[in-house]
């Protein structure tokens, strides 16, 4: 499993979004895109996906935009992950037997380096990452002074 643009992208969009959850007003793709340097048209794309998951909301009208569809810290990195990659993201087949014991024994790493990554990504949230976030620019700025 490898963090793809694609990837990168959404969850900064969602980070972008879990910091503005509590006012309560929806964001427009520009606003995020300024904000973290995504594409326009790409973020569209992006978060049209992540609204069919359920994981955001859209508004439309003049004040319309996009909004978390659940509270930040009830979202992890695994859904985002599952939503954007779909079943690209699920190990080898169990079912088709390994051709040799090699096969058997990269099958087997595998499926552990997988659940391994799974289980950290079902470990941290969005409001993991905000406070993350929050953390190390604070750490930036007692470095600077």
């Amino acid at each position: 499993m490898e963090l793809s643009c694609k990837n990168e992208y959404a969850i900064l969009a969602l980070i972008e979004l879990a910091v503005h959850y509590k006012s309560g007003e929806p964001l427009q793709i520009r606003q995020i895109s300024a904000q973290q340097k995504i594409p326009d048209r790409y973020l569209e794309q992006l978060l049209a996906n992540l609204r069919r998951c359920g994981l955001v909301r859209s508004q439309r009208g003049a004040k319309g935009g996009y909004v978390l569809a659940r509270d930040p810290w009830k979202i992890n990195l695994f859904e985002v992950m599952t939503c954007l990659e779909g079943a690209d993201s699920q190990p080898i087949e169990k079912n088709a037997p390994p051709k040799t014991v090699e096969g058997a024994v990269i099958l087997e790493i595998w499926q552990e380096a997988h659940q391994a990554a799974n289980s950290v990504l079902h470990r941290y949230t969005l409001q993991d990452l905000c406070e993350k976030r929050d953390a190390r620019r604070q750490l930036d700025i007692m470095y600077y002074i």
